[in-house]
């Protein structure tokens, strides 16, 4: 596969394409990312420097990253200043800190031999050959990346010494087969208990609570029953789509005649080529095509350009802007006709003419209906930009309602009922739309309407204008209203405290040896036994791992709740040791020492960090 992706690189069809990403690159303004020549630096570590060149590859890198990681919301990362600045940082956080590693790695005396740098490059796939290292690839892929061999090599061996540091710390942590064997048994620990259940919810039916109580209780808790913040909203809405508007012949004779390019396919040269890496195998192969040798063939035999190769040579519809300046420079003027051989970038080439395509215009009727639809399209988009700038001027001039921009707009505004921050109508579910409605610019003051929104657009060429008709703020909900809500409450409450308190009387004769007579008084009994297991999260099971072991012979006793809010007895009977698979043991043991591993490591970081003498460059201080 590696090799494919080498041979390709050296492809024309590839430079071609290249070419054309390139020139959209240019176009796009992606010279903005290159650095200027300057001697400013993004940090100084302990006195060693940071630069800014190095600083901005790293981020590029990581931009890249991010991109290929999620290709659909990088764009609206790459928008976000504030996301894009936190990065930034975050790059420059890690470059500090790999210099704090290579200079502590530095002073505990940790080395890369020759030999050992030299080890990993030969064993870098990317410099083989054949599944041997080739030196001209290496020093070619080097170059590439703006690097002297040398100067790679001094960066591999920082790397791989930074490295040696990175897994001395995180290989440091281990457990004793004694100690994985004890917390594995204690991991998989089994417990087997039997539960009484005290209904809290029948105590409450039977609970009597006075007014003084209620009234105590809403007192107390006035922040359980408040009543949301409420709007209504009157707006107008315009919409580009429906705007619509008719596109006349002379429109659209307009169109096409101020449109030709679009209109009109350029002139396509179709090549076929045999690409070699010598001039004697260009030339050889050139003289197999003059003695009738049929062209595809020879191409799919000799041809070095793997991705042509496989067509015969085709290198399909060439237009002026990607044909290689090698075949227009061929002097090859008719149909089928072969070139001599050529010297070019990728080595040496044999082409022939295959097929010419003049430049040829579509004629107004087989692009009429498009046309008609494009010209519709604008006009209603100019119309609809029209009238948003005379509805906002409208809402402007007349800020105490909405009804100059309703007779501007040529519609009555709609009203919405009452809503709140988390329930807006379907019809304003936007973004822009909910951030002016709950900002607080548009409410007047103690409820009164506020003032007309400026044009609030949306995605899909739509815009709103828009004025809260009535707000209430965020308040207490009335006693009355909440009345039956509290007495509940209290009910419950009541009824629970009643519930422990009968529990631990029950609790304190069972330890006693008196169980059997309080639990029949209380009209309570235990259960069938059930095993619980220690990741159980229920209530119940958490509950029985809290509890001392029982002696033998004797159970153990303790106070919890269910899943439902009851108060539950909870006799625990045995314990029982679980066993745990080997594998799942090596799952645990690896994430326990990782675990220690991460806080060694980051415990030393923190102490590298406070005692450094970090200077951040004006490139960093921009940010």
């Amino acid at each position: 596969m590696m090799d494919s992706l080498r041979t390709a690189a050296n492809s024309l069809v590839l430079k071609i394409i290249f070419g054309v990403i390139i020139a959209s690159f240019i176009l796009t303004g992606v010279s903005s990312y290159l650095i200027g020549g300057n001697n400013n630096y993004a940090a100084k570590v302990n006195g060693q420097e940071i630069s800014r060149g190095q600083f901005e590859n790293a981020v590029a890198s990581e931009r890249n990253r991010l991109q290929q990681q999620d290709r659909e919301r990088f764009s609206e990362m790459a928008g976000d200043e504030n996301f894009m600045k936190a990065m930034r940082q975050q790059v420059l956080s890690q470059l500090v800190d790999e210099a704090l590693l290579d200079q502590y790695a530095k002073s505990l005396g940790l080395a890369i031999s020759d030999d050992q740098v030299k080890q990993a490059i030969f064993q870098t796939q990317a410099f083989q050959a054949n599944g041997k290292f080739d030196n001209q690839r290496f020093t070619g892929i080097v170059n590439q990346m703006g690097m002297s061999t040398d100067q790679y090599a001094q960066a591999l061996r920082r790397q791989l010494t930074t490295q040696q540091l990175v897994n001395a710390v995180l290989g440091s942590e281990f457990m004793l087969p004694g100690e994985t064997n004890q917390l594995a048994a204690l991991v998989s620990q089994q417990r087997v208990v039997r539960e009484a259940t005290i209904d809290v919810n029948a105590l409450a039916a039977k609970q009597t609570v006075s007014d003084a109580e209620i009234n105590g209780y809403y007192e107390q808790h006035k922040d359980q029953f408040l009543a949301p913040e409420q709007f209504r909203v009157s707006y107008i809405k315009m919409d580009a789509a429906g705007m619509a508007e008719n596109a006349t012949d002379q429109d659209i004779q307009s169109y096409y005649d101020q449109h030709q390019e679009q209109f009109t396919q350029p002139e396509r040269v179709r090549y076929s080529v045999i690409q070699t890496k010598t001039e004697a195998d260009a030339k050889a192969a050139l003289d197999e095509l003059n003695k009738g040798a049929d062209f595809a063939a020879v191409a799919k035999a000799k041809s070095t350009d793997i991705i042509s190769a496989k067509n015969g040579g085709d290198m399909g519809w060439l237009e002026a802007s990607t044909t290689p300046d090698e075949l227009k420079n061929a002097g090859l003027k008719e149909k089928g006709q072969l070139s001599g051989v050529i010297k070019s970038s990728v080595g040496f080439l044999v082409a022939r003419l295959d097929d010419i395509q003049l430049a040829k215009t579509k004629p107004l009727a087989d692009v009429k209906d498009e046309i008609a639809a494009k010209v519709k399209q604008d006009k209603a988009l100019d119309a609809y930009y029209a009238l948003q700038q005379k509805v906002s001027d409208a809402a402007s001039n007349d800020n105490e309602s909405l009804a100059g921009a309703e007779q501007v707009a040529g519609v009555k505004a709609v009203e919405t009922g009452w809503f709140g921050r988390d329930s807006l109508p379907a019809e304003l579910n936007f973004k822009p739309v909910a951030d002016a409605i709950f900002n607080g610019g548009l409410v007047g003051e103690n409820g009164t309407p506020g003032s007309n929104s400026d044009i609030i657009t949306v995605d899909g060429d739509r815009a709103f204008v828009l004025r809260i008709s009535e707000h209430k703020p965020q308040s207490t909900k009335p006693l009355a209203e909440v009345k039956a809500q509290v007495t509940d409450i209290v009910k419950h409450n009541k009824a629970e405290q009643q519930a422990r308190l009968d529990a631990e009387k029950v609790l304190a004769a069972l330890k006693s040896g008196k169980g059997d007579a309080a639990m029949k008084d209380a009209g309570l009994s235990f259960g069938a036994p059930q095993t619980l297991s220690r990741t159980g999260q229920d209530p119940l099971s958490q509950t029985a791992f809290s509890l001392a072991l029982p002696e033998k012979g004797k159970a153990n006793y303790g106070i919890g709740s269910d899943m439902q809010g009851n108060v539950v007895l909870v006799a625990l009977d045995e314990v029982k040791d679980g066993t745990m698979p080997e594998t799942q043991k090596q799952v645990m043991v690896q994430r326990i020492t990782q675990n220690n591993a991460q806080i060694a490591f980051e415990a030393l970081m923190s102490s590298l960090r406070k005692e450094a003498k970090i200077k951040l460059g004006d490139v960093a201080q921009q940010q």
